[in-house]
């Protein structure tokens, strides 16, 4: 086929992933985006979990209950910020409307071929690069502190098992016999095998460095200002920096996609859901496997001889602001799973944080729509921006190509709102 020009806006995993794809089928590719090279959106800072696991969507039953219990502390693991929003409010009841059993049912086989898919991809780019980003294969743990944590992660367990994705339910002495580097005050959990972690920045370095060598080009610091088109074909993007020509777009900015798709009256509905993490360098202990604090809803990752925490789901709009009692509910909550770590540990260290773009039902916005002949939407990937990465990246490559993708993305239309 014809190389094309193609433009991408947003320089994060999912965009980086999609200029990857695209160059190595012979695509010229620019990437445009808001920061600065040496940036530290939601790819960075991130858990570092590739999650075949992660079968059930944000939007599930149970979720708003559990929610509005929450709601009241300014510590729990999900928050959000009381506030007049008709945006707010009505992602609010398209997020209560898609919880159903139903929308599981449809959602979980996708998600698990999207995760098993990119999985695949990673141990590709793992081998060809030289298992520079600390690719580990050695699962993921779902810790649970309470019986009734535990009696619904063994359900969960169950129904990965009847969707082909093995899972196996310990106890405290089976957790301690898989990961005996770090004591755990927990009553058990589960164990899923075919999860993996790997350093979020170090895959990120190792994409741009590459791509930049393939010759595409990086425009940074440049906020986007408009999609012009004639007719339903887009001409390129409008940036505070003057015009960028393209044969095809692919908008990939994350949080910031709604935007930048009003302009053409597509609705892209999405809440910036701030996440926060704590990087130890030097930790007195290092876990062997990635784990989640269920109860807790906390991440803690070891990448290399560092160890991430992250943690909580805050939806207070699109800024940046650190909220320090949310990072004092993760360190807590940590300190209670890991026994050997004190609050103490955690005194000087600066709170990354990051905004995950998260749709009413939990799906990403990953196809083409009826507002544009040459543009692809690519993103709202909420908590699984970086598992999903290659494989959504590869996707969009056959867009851009106009074949038919090799995954059904229906469930995954931007025009579905």
């Amino acid at each position: 086929s014809m190389s094309q020009h193609v433009v991408i806006v947003g320089g994060g995993v999912i965009g980086l992933c999609s200029a990857w794809y695209c160059t190595q089928r012979g695509d010229q590719v620019t990437v445009i985006d808001r920061a600065a090279p040496e940036r530290d959106g939601c790819s960075f800072g991130n858990a570092g979990m590739i999650v075949p696991s992660h079968m059930v969507p944000l939007a599930a039953p149970g979720m708003v209950a559990l929610g509005l219990k929450w709601m009241g502390n300014p510590e729990s693991p999900f928050y959000v910020r009381p506030r007049l929003s008709w945006d707010l409010l009505s992602w609010g009841y398209q997020f209560w409307r898609a919880c159903t059993p139903q929308h599981v049912r449809r959602a979980a086989p996708l998600l698990r071929d999207l995760n098993l898919a990119s999985r695949e991809l990673y141990v590709e780019l793992d081998d060809a690069w030289n298992h520079e980003f600390g690719l580990t294969r050695q699962g993921l743990l779902m810790l649970c502190r309470t019986q009734a944590a535990l009696d619904e992660e063994a359900h969960g367990a169950e129904r990965a098992k009847t969707l082909g994705v093995p899972a196996e339910v310990l106890d405290r002495v089976g957790i301690a016999t898989l990961d005996p580097q770090v004591s755990m005050d927990v009553m058990g959990g589960v164990w899923f095998p075919q999860d993996c972690h790997l350093s979020p920045q170090r895959f990120m370095a190792g994409l741009q460095q590459r791509l930049a060598a393939a010759g595409c080009e990086f425009l940074w610091n440049r906020e986007v200002q408009g999609l012009p088109s004639s007719g339903i074909k887009l001409q390129g993007v409008d940036t505070d920096q003057g015009f960028v020509a393209a044969d095809q777009v692919v908008l990939a900015g994350g949080s910031w996609s709604s935007g930048m798709a009003q302009a053409l009256r597509l609705p892209l509905p999405m809440q910036p859901g701030k996440g926060y993490s704590l990087t130890l360098e030097g930790p007195r202990k290092l876990p062997n496997l990635c784990s989640i604090g269920v109860e807790g809803r906390i991440a803690i990752t070891p990448m290399g001889e560092r160890l991430r925490v992250g943690g909580t789901m805050e939806l207070s709009g699109l800024n940046e602001r650190v909220e320090p009692r949310r990072v004092q509910g993760i360190v807590k909550s940590f300190c209670q799973y890991f026994p050997e770590f004190t609050p103490s540990d955690f005194a000087n260290i600066s709170p990354w944080r990051g905004l995950r773009p998260c749709t009413p039902d939990g799906l990403p916005y990953l196809g083409r729509t009826r507002r544009s002949e040459n543009l692809v939407i690519a993103t709202g990937h909420a908590m699984m921006g970086l598992s999903l990465g290659p494989i959504t990246g590869q996707l969009v490559s056959q867009l851009v190509a106009r074949e038919t993708p090799s995954i059904d993305l229906t469930l995954l239309s931007p025009d579905r709102y």
